[in-house]
């Protein structure tokens, strides 16, 4: 009887050991796949589904958010008039990831209307209707306004939800105003 030898010296393994190997293999190539792809999933659905604190709300909330973000319309020269402040600037910035806007000081008594709670600043995406609501860091100014300075607010804007070229309507104080492009 003759023996054949494999490359190692050692005699070869019978074809069921080298089919369980595969198997094994095989099996440990698909469980760490799904896994992969279960671990992928969760933090997508966690990442997605933020609840109540939502950097952006669709326009037709059931929540009552449409009754949050309606304000009057007006023209930018009548938000100087109702809010005394003027829009200098709405514009893409940090890669897309965040909005600037930018906003001078006419009346300092007026402008301290836009720190009421009651009514936070935000930016409606007019072509999505999604309300942009989440301050960078929440930062907003809080002290007194002075005449001729200009101040900024930064908003996260999430998926780049808000792009350059996007008209916006820009919601400050108990003001918005409509059909802003951003640059």
């Amino acid at each position: 009887m003759t023996t054949t030898m494999s490359r190692g010296g050692l005699p070869p393994s019978p074809p069921s050991a080298q089919l369980r190997g595969r198997w094994r293999l095989a099996g440990v190539v698909i469980g760490s796949v799904v896994t992969l792809i279960a671990v992928g999933v969760v933090l997508w659905l966690s990442s997605s589904n933020s609840g109540d604190t939502a950097p952006t709300t669709p326009i037709a909330d059931a929540s009552g958010a449409a009754q949050l973000w309606s304000r009057p319309a007006v023209s930018a020269e009548e938000l100087t008039e109702r809010t005394g402040v003027t829009i200098t600037m709405v514009a893409i910035t940090g890669g897309g990831g965040l909005v600037d806007v930018r906003y001078q000081v006419i009346d300092p008594d007026l402008a301290s209307a836009l720190h009421d709670p009651a009514t936070p600043p935000a930016l409606i995406e007019e072509q999505t209707g999604l309300v942009v609501h989440d301050l960078l860091m929440e930062h907003a100014h809080t002290g007194p306004f002075h005449q001729g300075e200009t101040y900024y607010l930064i908003f996260n804007n999430p998926d780049n939800w808000v792009q350059r070229g996007s008209s916006v309507t820009v919601l400050l104080g108990d003001a918005e105003v409509t059909h802003v492009v951003v640059s």
